[in-house]
């Protein structure tokens, strides 16, 4: 057996690379247990939000991840062609990206790929699948069997690997779920759909530049551009037909020529298979040391885009948890946070995700005609706003909008260096003040934030090129905020001898949660 990993990464999806390279970043020693050979290749998820981009430009090389990425706003019309709602997208989202974006997968998985792999840190092993699983009051032990299309092999290789901590990315079919005994809680809504990628052999058309979800009760349909190249289209199946008869290539081009018109020389189909639209959590995301994330812990149907989205807020929530026990600057109990934190934030989100669903999939007539109606009277709410963290490691007890996104602009330092803020300060904890606050801190509380691995940015000492953290300040009202390292507000100072109480709040809310200072 090989020596004792840090963490074992089950699954090398978005949330497991992500996972997998945030931890070896931070300088953890990480294994990768997959069963493909290889990356995927092939596009499951569109869309992601500049929250997102912004966790991929901690992981990978962003630029190179979203090089074939576009502004995706969203169309929702009814049968007759009429529009339902418009959701634009804002090329300018707070995080430094439009907060839509169309992209290609595989370019995303690359580049966290290419990045982990030159940490020297994470050892890949692909064409592995997890069997079996024990674990004890020190690490778990994952035992391993090679894997190929036909399944794991009875009489193949096999293989053990010990890790302190395992994180399941392994998607909603999850063997490490099984292997746990953890249920999943069935929300009510099961649609399936058939999902058609294409390439484009021509020019993108105009109209297809952007995402269109037609409710109409006969069949709904969408179809979502995919970077500027590639176009998807689901067709929602009607009673009778079978996954076999909607995965017949026979069946995608009349689909295709009946509902837009294209045909063997508009697009060149890369990918068609039935999906089920599905709404389910697991009943618990912690079992000992292992913990489920992504569709292993959560699965939701795709009308906000927030699937792929919630795998990564997962990763990276778990991420710098992990490493403060690891480091031993937090214990063990630290990570119970993530449950308590991310469950209401992606249970709120999955509601969501379901109201839209029941939307596209009205399929009586007579209450889609009402449902038309109410939207063109106004009668019918705007989506509830976006969820923040509620509790969890956040300050107390302040009017400040704590587990709030925290924004990221473009700054200067002053040897010259320029570039988003993240990229300049690194993947941590950051202080950000709106003047040097080493004198209102001390050195003693300077040297606690460095052993947190914390940033202290002073907007008096950098260019803050977009002027976005100082106008995030005054909309704050504060003199200085404290983000984590998920990009989450943890608490802000209305001056400077609240800023040395901001500090001390944080080890208070470390201390109070995991019972030991950091």
């Amino acid at each position: 057996m090989d020596p004792l990993y840090d963490v074992a990464v089950v699954g090398y999806g978005p949330t497991g690379l992500t996972a997998a390279s945030l931890l070896g970043r931070l300088g953890h020693r990480v294994v990768v247990c997959e069963r493909w050979p290889g990356l995927y290749g092939l596009p499951r998820l569109t869309h992601i939000d500049d929250e997102t981009a912004r966790t991929v430009q901690a992981a990978g090389d962003v630029d190179e991840a979203l090089r074939d990425s576009s502004l995706c706003q969203y169309l929702w019309l009814n049968g007759k062609g009429e529009t339902l709602v418009r959701i634009p997208a804002d090329p300018r989202g707070p995080m430094g990206y439009p907060d839509h974006i169309s992209m290609y997968q595989p370019d995303v998985e690359s580049a966290i790929d290419k990045r982990l792999r030159g940490y020297g840190t994470v050892d890949v092993r692909q064409g592995w699948a997890v069997t079996g699983l024990d674990q004890d009051v020190e690490a778990v032990t994952l035992r391993l069997r090679g894997w190929n299309s036909d399944g794991a092999c009875a009489d193949g290789p096999h293989d053990e690997v010990r890790a302190r901590y395992v994180i399941a990315a392994d998607g909603s079919r999850s063997g490490i779920r099984e292997l746990l005994g953890v249920e999943r809680q069935d929300l009510g809504f099961n649609e399936p759909w058939v999902n058609i990628d294409t390439e484009w052999l021509r020019p993108q058309p105009p109209e297809f530049a952007y995402g269109t979800q037609y409710c109409d009760p006969a069949r709904g349909h969408m179809t979502i551009n995919i970077g500027t190249t590639r176009q998807r289209f689901e067709f929602a199946l009607l009673p009778g037909e079978t996954r076999e008869e909607m995965t017949s290539p026979e069946t995608a081009w009349r689909l295709l020529r009946e509902y837009h018109d294209l045909g063997p020389g508009d697009v060149r189909i890369t990918r068609q298979l039935v999906y089920g639209f599905e709404a389910r959590i697991a009943t618990r995301w912690r079992t000992g040391r292992v913990f489920l994330t992504g569709d292993a812990a959560h699965t939701m149907p795709p009308y906000l885009g927030q699937g792929a989205c919630s795998g990564l807020r997962d990763a990276t929530n778990l991420a710098w948890k992990l490493h403060l026990v690891l480091g031993g600057r937090a214990s063990d109990a630290l990570l119970d946070t993530y449950e308590s934190e991310r469950r209401p934030h992606v249970t709120a989100i999955t509601h969501a995700a379901i109201g839209l669903g029941k939307v596209a999939n009205t399929h009586d007539v007579e209450a889609a005609a009402a449902r038309d109606a109410a939207f063109f009277a106004g009668k019918v709410p705007p989506p509830p706003p976006f969820p923040s963290l509620t509790h969890g490691v956040l300050r107390q007890g302040t009017d400040a909008p704590v587990g709030t996104l925290t924004p990221q602009g473009r700054i200067r330092l002053a040897d010259g260096r320029t570039g988003r803020f993240d990229d300049l300060t690194g993947y941590g904890f950051a202080l950000v003040a709106a003047e040097n606050p080493a004198t209102a801190l001390g050195p003693e509380r300077l040297a606690r934030l460095e052993r947190l691995g914390c940033a202290v940015v002073a907007l008096d000492t950098v260019d803050d090129l977009d002027g976005r953290h100082r106008e995030y300040l005054q909309l704050l009202g504060a003199v200085a905020y404290l983000a984590r390292p998920d990009f989450v507000l943890f608490g802000t100072a209305t001056d400077r001898t609240d800023l040395a109480a901001l500090v001390d709040d944080l080890d208070a809310a470390l201390s109070g949660t995991v019972g030991a200072a950091v």
